[in-house]
């Protein structure tokens, strides 16, 4: 007697046991129905060779958000391919799939004369620290940087030349630090510059002294966004990182 439970269809032919009970004693050998499957089907294997249903997560997985780190955050290196060879910059996954649709505005905009690399978007008080050092570090990178500290003439319309400034730049960048999310509920300048920039795919936020958990609370639209943080790293490495996005 087989050592399987033996269940027949209405036109008694054998099913396997396995969905009942599972295969015993010899397994597969021993199931009415699924003896000799092996040898017609290529190491065709029992149920028991299956997870149960019980293993599986309800809850979707999702990328961790980007870090500037080579290393962290996004399940270790990858290479973009608009990094040239040699290149010692490293990115996690999440910051290629992040970068890829802003590298793909780049080279869209790469032929249109007069335009500038990147836009700076920043709190008006970042003006003269980290927004300038980021400015600073951009530019000694070969990168043309709309930055409004040198952009905007003395008695030129500020918001007329901030308008011409995002019209002449490739793509936008968001300085998010602690100044920018106080700003941000406000509707200031900056909130403005966001505005524009959100509308089109060609933004990405600069996470440094922020958190996204932070950002949400004043902007779900930027914090939906991935891109790059100065956490755990160097503002020279999200430097480099841009350096790269931007050059054709």
């Amino acid at each position: 007697m087989d050592s399987g439970l033996r269940i027949h269809t209405l036109d008694g032919m054998p099913q396997c046991t396995a969905p009942v009970r599972g295969h015993t004693g010899g397994g597969a050998a021993n199931c009415p129905a699924c003896r000799g499957r092996s040898g017609r089907y290529g190491g065709y294997s029992s149920y028991d060779s299956y997870p149960s249903y019980g293993s599986y997560s309800s809850s979707p997985s999702y990328p961790p958000r980007s870090s500037s780190g080579g290393g962290s955050g996004g399940g270790g290196g990858a290479r973009p391919r608009w990094s040239r060879a040699g290149s010692t910059v490293a990115y996690t996954v999440v910051e290629v799939q992040t970068l890829t649709p802003i590298r793909e505005t780049v080279e869209k905009r790469a032929s249109l004369p007069d335009l500038r690399d990147v836009f700076l978007c920043h709190a008006w008080e970042d003006r003269q620290g980290a927004a300038k050092d980021l400015n600073d570090l951009l530019v000694s990178r070969g990168v043309s940087v709309w930055f409004s500290e040198n952009d905007i003439a003395l008695g030129e319309p500020f918001m007329r030349a901030i308008d011409k400034g995002l019209a002449k730049s490739r793509v936008g960048i968001v300085l998010v630090t602690p100044a920018m999310l106080k700003s941000l509920p406000a509707g200031g300048v900056a909130d403005k510059e966001l505005s524009v920039l959100l509308r089109r795919d060609q933004l990405v936020p600069i996470m440094h002294g922020a958190t996204y958990d932070d950002l949400g609370k004043v902007s779900l639209m930027l914090a939906s966004r991935n891109g790059l943080d100065t956490a755990g790293s160097q503002m020279a490495v999200v430097a480099d990182k841009l350096a790269e996005l931007v050059r054709v």
